[in-house]
């Protein structure tokens, strides 16, 4: 009997233990010298990680041309941040290409040293959020929860979380926590002509949104601080291409025989963007270093 009794406990314990490996396991803290930045990944079975990122990439605040006013804002509030003063969350919105990513990432480089760190979440785990703040708070580092082309449908479970989260309920409790999202939306969420005729008029003329309006302008008024990006003109567009010749090493002359093939480039993209400027700039510079090898 006791024989029987010790099997039946053996197999129990090994039953016990199988279902514990696949059970999703509480997050728990990366090893914080590995890197400045971090990912939050969820796996199929449930688990979640910080993973942290190991080849940064080498943006500087300096290499961002013809988007001054906007660097200064981001600069300023990380300023205030990460010097422990007050500070707000932040939506970068507008035109595609214009760096807004590129200037979160540049601010990451400028503060590290100040023990400034970046975690980037997707918007589909930004209900976990809860878990990520768990885990950095108290620590003597500054984070930036940063998610990367932000928007939401209809119903996203990712949508209300994040209302609840930008409330300040969290980040009262941790001050050592910033949202930062970038979206091509002002409001995160389609907007629809139909949503026009929701509007309601008074008798002196003042126009209100109705609530379908309400509802979705309410999730960005949360952040703190709006930055908004805008196309660039050609001439803006020429000066981005000039700094990124630059870097690459191209000189003056270079530079200015590079601007016609620099304009034909963003015709066929069809954008005069940051980002359409810089591919540019490493194709030319590619294509120049292998004539000349």
């Amino acid at each position: 009997m006791n024989e029987q009794f010790e099997r039946l406990l053996r197999q129990i314990e090994s039953l016990a233990a199988r279902i514990e490996s696949v059970l999703p396991k509480p997050l728990s803290a990366p090893d914080w010298n590995a890197s400045v930045a971090y990912r939050y990944r969820k796996r199929s079975s449930g688990h979640s990680s910080l993973e942290p990122v190991k080849h940064l990439g080498v943006m500087r605040l300096t290499d961002l041309r013809e988007i001054d006013d906007q660097k200064e804002k981001i600069r300023r509030n990380t300023e205030q941040f990460v010097s422990g003063k007050p500070a707000n969350n932040v939506l970068l919105t507008g035109a595609r290409g214009t760096g807004k990513s590129s200037l979160i990432k540049a601010c990451l480089n400028e503060y590290a040293a100040r023990g400034l760190r970046l975690i980037e979440v997707d918007k589909a785990d930004l209900t976990d959020l809860p878990d990520i703040v768990d885990v950095v708070s108290g620590l003597p580092e500054k984070f930036i929860v940063f998610s990367d082309d932000l928007s939401f449908e209809e119903g996203e479970p990712g949508y209300k979380a994040l209302k609840s989260i930008l409330d300040g309920s969290i980040a009262a409790a941790t001050p050592n926590v910033l949202i930062y999202a970038t979206s091509n939306r002002r409001h995160l969420l389609p907007e629809y002509m139909t949503e026009n005729l929701t509007y309601t008029h008074t008798e002196d003329g003042e126009v209100h949104p109705g609530e379908v309006v309400e509802e979705k302008i309410s999730l960005s008024e949360r952040f703190g601080l709006w930055v908004s990006f805008y196309p660039f003109s050609q001439d803006e567009y020429l000066s981005i291409v000039a700094q990124w010749l630059s870097s690459f090493g191209a000189d003056a002359p270079d530079i200015e025989a590079a601007r016609p093939a620099s304009l034909v480039w963003a015709l066929e993209r069809g954008s005069r963007s940051g980002r359409v400027a810089y591919q540019f700039a490493r194709d030319y510079a590619g294509r120049r270093a292998t004539s000349q090898s």
